[in-house]
This record gives structure tokens, C-alpha cells and sequence, in this order.
């Protein structure tokens, strides 16, 4: 049995978690975060394996975490695409499954402006041709260029939405919402977005495929265009006897005659003295284009960004790798059932020394002189040794007032009955066991100092 999932249904289980993060409320809130962690290396080549969902491999990923922080920005994305004269676009098909990935139909520009590419540029024989003119401009209306391109603006990235989810492979998309679901009044880019989407129209034919050029023609036919819709007119182009392009006609505002109210339409062709030529229609999104780029570019991605910086209210170490990403949704506390709802938190449990620790024992693996126990430690802060175990160093416990030794220093723990329990160990801001991982990305040893901010963005595509 053949099947597929709509993008349709992808866009709305996206939209789902969109949701959840962009319009919590007191019934049903959901807190997502990023996390990093791994200190230790991954071989002595430093080889990034590839991920699997195991069961293992989330257990694995929680017991290195260091550090999560709130993912409150989120926004569909769409792969980039940078215009460049002398590259070759596509245009726009309703017969696509998925964006091309090398002659995309849409483009960013360098003044951070998205366009979407109604005609391809073509020569007399139906050859497409690079596309020399940069689009502008903010009309509403489709414009052609003199490379005979044909492109729609469909909105303009601020400055602010660049700065967060703008990255080498991707761009960040959305749809304006009315001032009262955002909760605050539009931004001028917003409001130009807005005009964009006011103006689409339902039901336009975008452009008309040559399927079979035919034969024997001496002029060019009249192209007919049937359907339920009203107004879309388009002129055929022969050579050799052969239809080789259709285009759009030009309309009296300066747009394109696509008409409107097309839910089915066909091409037939009559005169121009020869036969056999079939072509097929393309319509427009059932919305009008622009209405929702979103479906324009087929987004069922969404970005999530984070920027840890420095020390993160001394939530997040300096001056030690981390190696996984992962994104967690509802972490808890540490002691009780209740949600952390933090800005930012430390995952890592800690030892307490009777004295301050050396920090030789950073990244070296401790030992308990009575348990035996093992683990590493990713940071030292006064008589705090924090620390993390894996299943090369086994998960025993250590016991209070022990000795401990690693990385050529020694030292020993407190004793019986310093804290409220009996455990060697102190658990910090988050429980490394809560939450449901829902991404892991394995990455080469990214080292923190005090003076940095990381840019950690994370994509989920359905």
C-alpha cells in the first residue's frame, strides 16, 4: 500500500509545539530547554558518532548533562537559499514534493528580503537562463525583471529575527498574527508582512508547464484556459515548430494576469497551424500566494535558539567542553516533583570536600578510597567537585567522609550528617532524569570560556 503524510499534517503537529512555547498559559503550560553536556572525549580521534533513538543513547545523554537554558525563541525555518546573478532558478510548481535542492524557487537577498520565483527566465527555445537582476522592492504585486524572471516579495527579516535565527543553512518564516493574539502592536516589518498577506488572492494560476511541445506549428497558438476560475490570460512562444514556453501575460498594473478563483483549470491550444501540444497548469496556494509563506516554501521545521552567556547566572561552566546538545521539554526539580521554571539551571550533582579542591581534579576520574566509586569531574568551584558518572566509570555511590583521589590530588569528602541526608553527593537545580528528550545532536568539543556567548540553535524536522 503507497502512503504518504501531508505536509499538511507535518505543519500541524509543528504547529502544535509552536504553540506551546510561544503561547503557553496557566492550563496547559510547557516548558522547553536547551541542554549541553559530554565533557569526556568521544575517542582519542575525537570521532562524532552518529546519533540513534535508543533508550541507551538518551540515558546516556542525561547522565553527561551540565547545563540546560530556557528555548523560549522558536520560529519555523525553511532551508537558505542566497540569490546570486548568474545562478539559475526555479519557479514555483504545485507539482513539487519538496524544495529543490539546487535551483530553489525562492531566495534571500542580501538586504535580508525573501522572494519567491513565479516565472523562470527563458530563452526563445525554452532554455532557462541565469538570472542577472537582483529582485527589490516591497510592491504587493509580482514584477518581472529584465533577465525575464518573475518574482513576488513576501516579506523582509528585522534585524532582531536575523539575529536569532538566521544561520548559513537556514531562514527563519512565519505568518503575522493580528496585534491581539501577539499581544502588542505590529512592527513596522511586521505590518509590511501584513499588506503582503492582506493582498493575496485565492484561486490564481501562477504559471502553465509545457508537457509536449507539439509540432508543425507556423505561428503560435492561442492558449485557452479553462476552469472554474475567471480572468488568467498566457502567450505561447514557438520555435521550430514547436511550442517551447508559456508564459503569463502581463497585466495593466504591472503584475501578471493570473486571474483568480481557480480550483481546477486545463490548457487547450487552437490555431498556430500545428497539434499535439499539452501543458499543465499551476495554481497558486488555496490561500493566494503570500498569504502564508509558511505553505509557499513547504515549512515543517522549527528552529529553536539559545544563547548561553559566560558563566549563565553560574548555571553553565567555563573552561570545559561540552559535546551534546539536546532539547527537553518539562524538566523537573531535583527533590521534589515539581516543574524548574528557571531561566537557567545546572544539572550536574556535586561532591563537597572538607576543604577546598585543587583544580587538578578537573577533568580527571575520581575514585573513593572505601566505595570504589568512580566518576569525572567537570568542574571544580571552592569545595565543590562537580561530576558526572558514565558506563565506563560504573554508577556506584560514594559514601560521606571517604577519601577521594584523581588527576594526582586527594581529598575528603564531609562528613556524616553535614547535609539533611545520608547521601555522599548534593543534586543541584535540575533532575537529569526528568523531562522528555525530544532532540540529541552530537557535536565536535565545543570549549566555554566567561567571555563568550554561544548561539545554539536547534532543528526539528518533521
Amino acid at each position: 500500500m503507497a502512503a504518504i503524510i501531508t505536509d499538511s499534517f507535518k505543519k500541524q503537529i509543528v504547529q502544535t509545539v509552536f504553540d506551546e512555547v510561544s503561547f503557553s498559559d496557566s492550563a496547559s503550560t510547557h516548558r522547553y530547554y536547551i541542554g549541553i553536556g559530554r565533557s569526556e572525549q568521544w575517542d582519542d580521534s575525537e570521532n562524532i558518532p552518529t546519533v540513534t533513538d535508543t533508550p541507551r543513547t538518551i540515558r546516556n545523554l542525561r547522565a553527561g548533562l551540565q547545563s540546560i537554558k530556557s528555548a523560549n525563541d522558536v520560529t519555523f525555518t525553511i532551508p537558505r537559499y542566497n540569490w546570486s546573478s548568474g545562478a539559475i532558478y526555479s519557479a514555483y510548481d504545485d507539482n513539487l514534493a519538496s524544495i529543490p535542492a539546487v535551483n530553489s524557487y525562492y531566495v534571500l537577498t542580501e538586504d535580508n528580503q525573501v522572494y519567491v520565483c513565479l516565472q523562470q527566465g527563458k530563452s526563445s527555445t525554452g532554455a532557462a537562463t541565469t538570472s542577472t537582476v537582483k529582485p527589490t522592492g516591497t510592491s504587493v504585486k509580482a514584477f518581472k525583471n529584465a533577465d525575464g524572471y518573475v518574482w513576488k516579495f513576501l516579506y523582509t527579516l528585522s534585524a532582531t529575527r536575523a539575529n536569532k535565527f538566521l544561520s548559513a543553512n537556514f531562514v527563519p518564516v512565519e505568518k503575522i498574527l493580528d496585534s491581539a493574539t501577539l499581544g502588542r502592536a505590529h512592527t513596522v516589518l511586521e505590518d509590511q508582512q501584513l499588506l503582503i498577506q492582506n493582498a493575496a488572492v485565492p484561486g490564481q494560476i501562477i504559471g502553465i508547464s509545457v508537457t509536449n511541445g507539439g509540432s508543425g506549428y507556423t505561428s503560435a497558438p492561442i492558449v485557452n484556459i479553462n476552469g472554474d476560475g475567471v480572468r488568467a490570460a498566457a502567450t505561447a512562444t514557438v520555435s521550430g515548430g514547436t511550442v517551447t514556453k508559456i508564459e503569463l501575460d502581463s497585466s495593466a498594473d504591472s503584475g501578471l494576469t493570473m486571474g483568480q478563483g481557480y480550483n481546477f483549470a486545463s490548457v487547450s491550444f487552437t490555431g498556430g497551424g500545428g497539434s499535439n501540444t499539452t501543458a499543465r497548469v499551476i495554481l497558486g496556494p488555496d490561500s493566494g500566494m503570500g498569504n502564508d509563506p509558511r505553505d509557499e516554501f513547504k515549512s515543517t521545521s522549527l528552529m529553536f535558539n539559545t544563547k548561553p552567556n559566560g558563566i549563565e547566572d553560574s548555571n553553565f561552566i567555563v573552561g570545559q567542553n561540552f559535546r551534546q546538545v539536546a532539547l527537553i521539554r518539562d524538566p523537573k526539580k531535583p527533590t521534589t516533583d515539581s516543574d524548574f521554571s528557571n531561566s537557567s539551571g545546572k544539572v550536574l550533582r556535586f561532591l563537597k570536600l572538607q576543604s577546598a579542591a585543587n583544580v587538578g581534579f578537573l577533568d580527571a576520574t575520581i575514585t573513593g578510597g572505601t566505595s570504589g566509586a568512580k566518576a569525572l569531574v567537570d568542574e571544580v568551584a571552592g569545595d565543590k567537585l562537580y561530576f558526572h558518572q558514565t558506563e565506563d566509570t560504573g554508577f556506584l555511590d560514594f559514601q560521606e567522609e571517604e577519601g577521594i583521589s584523581g588527576g594526582g590530588q586527594t581529598g575528603t569528602l564531609v562528613v556524616e550528617g553535614t547535609d539533611a541526608d545520608s547521601d555522599a553527593f548534593t543534586r543541584d537545580d535540575v533532575n537529569k532524569l526528568s523531562g522528555k528528550v525530544l532532540y540529541i545532536e552530537n557535536r565536535a568539543p565545543v570549549t566555554r570560556s566567561a567571555n563568550q556567548t554561544e548561539d545554539i540553535k536547534v532543528v526539528i524536522t518533521l
